[in-house]
């Protein structure tokens, strides 16, 4: 038991110091000092389980003692000592956080030492609840975070899956009704329709499916040897057939990147995302710069368009799951894209920078390790 005294009067103390050794083990030991500053630094510097503080001291005095210790160490079990025999103040000091209020010249060393001891029992328990507390907060917080999710991807979901549905349905009604009267190339655009559509369902599913297995531990990193420049010219290529119409998209590679070791699944979610936002968000006829650079055993992928580019108040959110910046108007979206770009970085151990301009457009700065650290 480790016990700070503060007591400006010396008998007081002496007298103290006198009970508390003589009905206290000989491994418990008493500090003593006489200025609440000079006890507030001690107990920053040492560790105690108990303060026996007086009530008068030359720089403080009065309830303010008690107000002013807690204040600066609010964890510490404090009993008061003071000469008067006054309940109204004792009510008032327990009020400011004090464990006990004795009496100076009633104190006994049974009396002393129980005091000590239940203070100490009290501060603890204190603190249990204190934590219980903190802890039902947090679960709270976390299940209104859950809440908000499952709202978002409700409204998400019913968003985004409504108009492939409505095209498809549309489509369908169409080639029922006048199925007849239709040219054939008529008849293939409003197939061509449909099987765009269904893609449509089928890329939201697989990123709702590929988020749900990285919140739930399941997205696993499978590092395999990788020829880099070819992987991202096979990857851009069939970007460039798809998206011909409305975007250029210039690659440009630097470095030996033939002998890379990473997830192919997991990069091709990464630029393809990172790709695919580009396209969304240039205008018609615009050009994306996709670069991969190869050096000190690192891989630095860049997106860059010319493009709406991201509200300064939107990007510290871009990685949130179902987050969608301020500006994007009636450009379909999920908000899962990003996240999901973000998820497979750090599972590469990698890093995702930003930086945007607005009317100007974004450029996405991926860097990930060449080969796997040793702790993968």
């Amino acid at each position: 038991m480790h016990v700070l005294l503060v007591e400006d009067s010396p008998t007081d103390a002496d007298l103290l110091r006198r009970i508390f050794l003589r009905f206290s083990n000989e491994k418990s030991s008493l500090t003593h000092v006489d200025r609440l500053t000079t006890a507030i630094a001690q107990c920053h510097e040492n560790s105690f389980d108990v303060v026996l503080l007086d009530l008068g001291l030359p720089d403080c005095d009065g309830i303010e003692t008690v107000t002013e210790f807690r204040a600066n160490v609010p964890t510490m079990p404090v009993i008061v000592l003071t000469m008067m025999d006054d309940d109204e103040l004792a009510l008032q000091v327990m009020a400011c956080g004090a464990q006990d209020y004795l009496i100076k010249d009633q104190i006994t060393g049974q009396l002393l030492m129980r005091s000590i001891r239940y203070a100490i029992e009290r501060e603890q328990i204190s603190q249990q609840l204190r934590n219980s507390e903190r802890s039902v907060i947090s679960a709270l917080e976390q299940e209104q975070e859950l809440s908000l999710l499952k709202s978002s991807f409700i409204s998400m979901a019913s968003h985004e899956f409504r108009t492939p549905m409505t095209t498809i349905r549309t489509s369908v009604e169409l080639l029922q009704k006048f199925d007849r009267e239709l040219t054939d190339q008529k008849r293939d655009d409003y197939f061509e329709r449909i099987k765009a559509a269904i893609s449509q369902i089928i890329h939201l599913l697989d990123e709702i499916l590929l988020l749900g297995s990285g919140e739930a531990g399941g997205l696993r990193y499978q590092p395999e040897p990788l020829d880099l420049e070819k992987f991202c010219a096979d990857l851009t290529e069939n970007l460039r057939f798809s998206h011909s119409q409305h975007c250029t998209i210039t690659a440009e590679y630097e470095g030996d990147c033939s002998n890379a070791v990473m997830d192919a699944a997991l990069l091709w979610h990464i630029l393809t995302n990172l790709l695919s936002n580009a396209i969304k968000y240039s205008p018609s006829g615009g050009n994306i710069r996709f670069s991969l650079l190869c050096q000190s055993g690192t891989a630095i992928f860049r997106v860059q368009d010319h493009g709406l580019g991201i509200p300064l108040k939107d990007q510290s959110h871009l990685f949130e799951t179902f987050y969608r910046c301020s500006n994007v108007g009636k450009i379909q979206g999920t908000g899962l894209g990003l996240a999901i770009v973000k998820k497979c970085v750090d599972l590469h151990q990698g890093d995702i920078q930003v930086n945007s301009e607005l009317e100007k457009g974004t450029m996405f700065t991926v860097t990930l390790p060449i080969q796997p650290s040793n702790s993968k």
